[in-house]
């Protein structure tokens, strides 16, 4: 599922002449703020549920080089989740659909006043459940990785 369409932005090139590496970690944040903007955490939704999202974890691996002005696609798969809790794994795509970087990330819901973990509101839950989701044994390849120097 496509969760964002986007350019790289002429301050994303770095002297390298591609899209340095943080960007890329920009572009993965603003797919996590289109994913709650599509499942109800808009800024209306957020005041009105009293909750949010944050990231515990990211792991981000690049494959190719972007280049400025570039239109870049943010593509979601549902690895888990549970009552407050998403793992979420992102495919940042070229417009031929090559892959250019990887981000999967942990999600966690927070309810904004006690500013602790909460279980996610009924109606946002039911959002969620309709999000694409891949069974444990069809995880895309890059899906699970650990960093480590292989021997």
């Amino acid at each position: 599922m496509v969760i964002l369409e986007s350019r790289v932005a002429p301050e994303w090139v770095d002297y390298n002449g591609h899209m340095n590496d943080a960007e890329y970690a920009r572009v993965f944040s603003l797919g996590v703020e289109a994913l709650m903007d599509h499942i109800g955490l808009d800024a209306d939704g957020r005041d009105r549920h009293g909750y949010t999202i944050y990231t515990l974890e990211t792991h981000l691996c690049y494959r190719r080089e972007a280049h400025e002005g570039q239109p870049l696609r943010v593509a979601l798969t549902l690895l888990d989740r549970d009552a407050k809790r998403l793992h979420v794994f992102f495919e940042l795509l070229d417009e031929a659909g090559n892959l250019l970087a990887t981000s999967e990330q942990m999600l966690m819901g927070m309810g904004q006043e006690s500013g602790r973990p909460a279980p996610f509101p009924a109606e946002i839950e039911a959002v969620i459940a309709a999000l694409p989701h891949a069974a444990r044994d069809a995880w895309p390849t890059l899906a699970g990785r650990t960093i480590g120097i292989r021997r």
